[in-house]
């Protein structure tokens, strides 16, 4: 039976097979993932940002899938399929049948028999492309180029797209019957800042996975999860894991990761990602004191205003020109800026 797991249980079944959660956000959608892998045949559509995780999912299903996980999971990255040779790269090829073709190809569809055929980034296959997919899913036939004959394929699809496709349909950007056939069960991934109670899991899975290299962790600071929870991600879980090994990397004791760990990991950034980094860090620093701790907005940003050029003046130069050619700004800019907080008396001469 499918009903047959606590969601406790539901979660570690997933987690045994790479996909790591907890959150109450993500509990229909194992559900419907656990459902969809004893359904063999059934087409599956993953749609979530850019690491959120849709591949390691769609491994996930595979692998749950009793008729298919002994077969291979083959991953087509279709953001990097070119036109030209897209065809012989999904359906293969006979010996001959371009320049080129110095010995027969099988292809990728074929190379997937009996298992899963994963299409990475489905969005971004060329519209030319699309309908000599769609007439495959369809038909169950391929054939490859330069060959007359047909032949049958079993495999499953697993889509997934890095932005919603319905729009894309609308937008001419995506045919319309290939997405309604992509489409059978579709399973929404949210973003890592929609699902901020998996972030402990998540930091102590990484770094157990990196346990053989870098200090052994076993818990982390109550401090890092609350400023990771005002963490934006553009990047998701991907983004966060690389910034755990950062952690790790620059860590010299201790079995616990605390917020100066991230910090340091910021500081091992080029100068130019640092800049970056570190503005990023005051703008998460000044929601968390905006979110927690109730200051108004229109405050909080007076505040971080006021302190920055009480900085620049004690520390840029002797002259208005000086402080604003430091601040990549203008001096009437820097003037009009220094008198709204009544800091005219601290700067020097004009």
């Amino acid at each position: 039976m499918l009903s047959d797991l606590t969601d406790t249980e539901l979660c570690r079944l997933f987690e045994s097979h790479g996909f790591i959660t907890g959150s109450t956000a993500m509990l229909p959608i194992l559900r419907q993932a656990r459902k969809a892998a004893t359904v063999s045949d059934i087409t599956v559509l993953l749609e979530g940002e850019t690491g959120t995780g849709k591949q390691v999912l769609a491994q996930a299903i595979h692998n749950l899938d009793e008729k298919r996980k002994s077969f291979p999971f083959i991953t087509v990255h279709c953001s990097t399929v070119t036109e030209a040779l897209a065809e012989s790269e999904l359906f293969g090829h006979q010996r001959g049948a371009f320049s080129g073709a110095t010995r027969d190809r099988e292809g990728l569809f074929r190379a997937a028999h009996r298992g899963t055929l994963f299409l990475d980034d489905v969005n971004d296959l060329p519209l030319a492309l699309q309908p000599k997919l769609l007439d495959v899913l369809q038909r169950g036939m391929i054939r490859g180029v330069g060959s007359d004959h047909e032949g049958n394929i079993n495999v499953r699809i697993i889509a997934a797209a890095n932005q919603p496709l319905a729009p894309a349909v609308r937008e001419n950007r995506f045919r319309g019957d290939l997405y309604h056939r992509l489409n059978v069960v579709r399973l929404p991934l949210p973003p890592l800042r929609e699902r901020s109670d998996d972030l402990p899991s998540l930091v102590l899975a990484f770094a157990a996975r990196h346990r053989n290299i870098y200090p052994y962790i076993t818990r982390i600071d109550g401090d890092l999860v609350e400023f990771l929870k005002s963490c934006t991600f553009h990047g998701n879980v991907r983004e966060l894991e690389h910034a755990v090994e950062r952690m790790l990397f620059a860590k010299t004791a201790g079995e616990s990761l605390q917020l100066s760990d991230w910090t340091q990991q910021c500081c091992e950034a080029s100068p130019a990602e640092e800049g970056h980094d570190l503005v990023s860090q005051a703008a998460q620093r000044l929601w968390t004191a905006i979110f927690q701790h109730g200051v108004p907005y229109s405050e909080a940003i007076r505040r971080l205003e006021r302190r920055l050029l009480e900085n620049a003046v004690r520390g840029c130069g002797q002259t208005r020109r000086e402080i604003a050619c430091r601040l990549h700004t203008s001096e009437r800019t820097l003037y009009h800026k220094l008198r709204s907080h009544n800091l005219t008396g601290q700067a020097v001469a004009d």
